[in-house]
């Protein structure tokens, strides 16, 4: 994905499907007022959306992240009717209960998501997605390492590198929940020095990065001063460097959440004032938005297309 061309970017949108048009159309028709006809044309969308990504984890797990975020209770509920031993109804049913159980707080829920996880990996052992809910499920309830580290192995096992469990695990790493600074840099660096090039986790490191700077800058006083040179400290200004460098060059980003982590990129290299190469990121983007991270500086789209209109008019 180069960051190159002078074409006029589209108009900014907040878009969590990033690229993938089949997801965007799925998740447009679930908003809006439902009915019996409307709930079974729904279902049979969804479905078919989830199987069409068969055994491309990567795609599989973008799409049901993004699903769990969109689906009320409704579909989910019509949908395990219809197919009570559909695997991907059931896993989606439990991603969107951890979904809600983030969102507003209550972990009600989640026992039940717990059980119904695992009854989808007994269906289809190959599937890391059942893990990846348990590993956020685990996480979310600050259990002790010792409990999550199994489910991280059962992802490994599965899908190496599957992006959203690392994420789960940086997150549970951090200084902010069950971890410290030294255990995010070990994870980091370990990821680092084994997965491959151009690999879904490819933006990790910079995503610890950008956690780094927003937890120094949230906390006020003599550190957020700092973190005005955040970025050119020795550390955070070679992943960025090396983001720029590597990301650049055709065909290296192919994940799914590819464009996220071009979201991510843009972010930093506004942060630290280098505007020319964020201009060529966001140009990249071709308008797409997401919530993570412009939503740390406000409303998310707003944020997105200040920046948007400054640098590329």
């Amino acid at each position: 994905m180069p960051f190159i061309g002078r074409r006029r970017s589209p108009a900014p949108r907040l878009s969590p499907e990033l690229d993938d048009v089949a997801l965007g159309n799925a998740r447009r028709r679930l908003t809006g007022p439902s009915s019996p006809a409307r709930l079974d044309l729904a279902v049979a969308l969804v479905e078919d959306l989830v199987n069409d990504a068969g055994d491309d984890w990567d795609r599989r797990t973008h799409r049901l992240d993004v699903l769990a975020e969109a689906a009320g209770q409704g579909l989910l509920h019509a949908w395990r009717r219809r197919r009570p031993q559909s695997q991907d109804a059931l896993v989606l049913h439990a991603w969107s209960d951890l979904v809600h159980a983030r969102r507003d707080g209550s972990a009600t829920r989640l026992p039940a998501a717990v059980d119904t996880c695992h009854r989808a990996a007994d269906l289809r052992s190959a599937d890391p997605a059942p893990w990846v809910v348990l590993l956020g499920i685990l996480r979310l309830q600050g259990r002790p390492a010792a409990e999550l580290r199994p489910l991280w192995w059962e992802v490994k096992d599965r899908d190496p590198w599957n992006r959203e469990a690392h994420l789960q695990l940086l997150g549970y790493l951090s200084p902010d929940e069950c971890g410290s600074s030294a255990k995010t840099t070990d994870f980091i660096e370990e990821v680092r020095a084994t997965a491959p090039v151009g690999s879904p986790v490819s933006g990790l490191e910079l995503a610890a990065f950008v956690d780094r700077y927003q937890r120094a800058v949230s906390k006020g006083g003599i550190e957020a001063l700092s973190a005005n040179f955040f970025w050119t400290q020795r550390q955070a200004a070679q992943a960025l460097d090396h983001a720029v460098a590597r990301w650049s060059q055709p065909g290296f980003l192919c994940h799914a959440a590819a464009l996220a982590d071009l979201n991510m990129l843009a972010y930093a290299l506004i942060r630290a004032d280098r505007l020319t190469e964020a201009a060529d990121v966001l140009r990249a983007l071709g308008g797409v938005a997401t919530a993570r991270p412009w939503g740390w500086d406000g409303d998310p789209l707003e944020r997105f297309s200040h920046w948007h209109t400054r640098l590329l008019g």
